[in-house]
């Protein structure tokens, strides 16, 4: 396998050729993870490097630890600061926004989460996913409140949104129109815990593969990667794969959508190597 920094580099250059379709970025969660000191780290490499090591080798980091806590303007900056001019960072959104009986009264908190610095990534800011808890059942007048309240810029900083259900009653087709006419992304989710719903609503799509197994080096073995490089492209070309499980109706036809595929959970010491392999695929 080529190194990190090889393949990402490899990959930026060959997107570049890519001008009919979007753009398809692969990461994972996080940088800071004490078992990938062993399989993706070099060795000795210092802690305050490993982002700069990580955007060298992947092409997006979701960030996790603003679900728990706010960042201050000044670490959005320095996280800015250390990866390349093309790399893309997705922030998980507080736990104070989602977690909650009424989503639709999470105004106050969604502009406490927007406002904390997040716009100091610039262009380098990526979707925010919105993750509901596993509790939520689909309500359709509480979610078209809460869609309403996520807007689509701050400080002059284009906002994405991705909303990411982890109840079943969200398979519901009533659930991707209000998604589609919000142009908010339904987070396709392949879990075995959680609803794993295709349909495209926005110019994008955000996709979280949470089934790497630690036994293989890779993560997934080589005819998952492929197929999975295989519905990057075809999402990137603006069209919706046959095989995947669909709840609403289709999606209006495009000429193409940025994708964001992301190796989260299951065995995640083998995530930085399943991105990586899938980058080369790419």
């Amino acid at each position: 396998m080529r190194s990190g920094a090889d393949v990402g580099s490899c990959f930026r250059r060959n997107a570049v050729s890519r001008a009919m379709a979007g753009r398809i970025r692969v990461g994972i969660g996080g940088w800071t993870y004490e078992p990938w000191r062993d399989t993706f780290y070099p060795p000795k490499l210092a802690h305050a490097r490993e982002l700069e090591f990580a955007a060298k080798a992947v092409t997006a980091i979701e960030i996790n630890g603003t679900f728990y806590r706010l960042q201050s303007p000044d670490s959005f900056a320095k996280w800015a600061d250390a990866v390349p001019d093309d790399f893309q960072f997705t922030l998980k959104a507080s736990r104070y926004c989602t977690n909650r009986k009424v989503l639709g009264e999470a105004g106050e908190s969604i502009d406490k989460f927007l406002g904390q610095g997040l716009t100091r990534l610039g262009d380098k800011l990526g979707p925010i996913l919105w993750q509901l808890a596993a509790t939520k059942k689909f309500d359709r007048d509480d979610i078209a409140a809460f869609l309403q309240l996520l807007p689509p810029e701050r400080d002059g900083v284009r906002l994405r949104h991705a909303i990411e259900p982890r109840h079943e009653s969200f398979r519901d087709p009533a659930f991707v129109d209000l998604a589609r006419a919000a142009g908010v992304a339904i987070v396709f989710a392949d879990s075995d815990d959680y609803p794993c719903i295709a349909d495209l609503t926005a110019d994008f799509v955000y996709a979280r593969l949470q089934r790497a197994v630690e036994d293989i080096e890779t993560g997934y073995d080589a005819a998952a990667l492929d197929r999975w490089a295989a519905l990057a492209k075809t999402w990137a070309a603006g069209e919706a794969p046959e095989d995947l499980p669909y709840a609403g109706a289709p999606a209006a036809k495009v000429k193409q959508r940025d994708a964001y595929i992301f190796f989260i959970s299951g065995a995640k010491v083998r995530n930085p190597a399943a991105a990586q392999a899938l980058i080369g695929r790419l």
